[in-house]
């Protein structure tokens, strides 16, 4: 449930905050394929829960979740206002994870590291730096330069989608049918926001 919150609040956000600091008003198709996707994600990750008993809900829990992406929101707004203003999306997404690492550094060190000096902790720090952080976001920056921010944050709802594939393909996972019924609609949402307008149009 968090995670359907923060991913699919994410684009909301983004979308009203961009209108509201002076941005283009939302088109209909970028609120339908946005709604339907959010639709879609909350199918697909709430899947199994749907089909059983949920857990009860903490509003703490809700309210935190809803904070995470208004975070995420704002970091995208602000990544793709300074990016698109001529500044080189890698030096912009370096500023501001190398800001948000200071910010994080006390919590790490109240906190016991000594799992970082295993094999197996390097191996995922590595792997959380280098393909999690590095290489997406370095993406999503040169992305922002070429799209906005509210598009932007829609499509990042391919992750979940991604990773439910993955799951079932490569580590066997099964998915409830409310969450292949979810995916569809997430995928269709997805394709709805990134078709050229007018394309129908050209192929008759």
């Amino acid at each position: 449930m968090a995670t359907v919150i923060a991913l699919g609040s994410a684009p909301v956000f983004t979308g009203l905050l961009s209108w509201s600091t002076g941005g283009a008003r939302p088109t209909a198709r970028w609120t339908g394929a946005t709604a339907a996707a959010v639709l879609g994600c909350t199918l697909l990750v709430l899947g199994p829960e749907l089909t059983g008993h949920a857990m009860p809900a903490d509003m703490t829990g809700i309210a935190l979740a809803a904070c995470a992406g208004l975070s995420y929101a704002v970091y995208s707004l602000i990544g793709g206002k300074l990016i698109t203003s001529g500044h080189p999306s890698d030096s912009v997404m370096g500023v501001m994870f190398g800001a948000a690492g200071l910010l994080v550094l006390p919590l790490v060190l109240s906190t016991s590291t000594h799992w970082l000096a295993t094999a197996r902790g390097a191996a995922v720090a590595l792997h959380l730096a280098l393909f999690t952080v590095y290489l997406a976001y370095r993406l999503f920056g040169h992305g922002l330069r070429r799209t906005p921010a509210s598009v932007a944050t829609t499509l990042t709802l391919a992750e979940p989608a991604v990773a439910a594939v993955l799951g079932v393909t490569v580590l066997g996972e099964r998915l409830p049918p409310a969450s292949w019924c979810g995916l569809a609609v997430l995928v269709l949402g997805l394709v709805l926001l990134t078709a050229p307008v007018g394309a129908g149009r050209r192929g008759r």
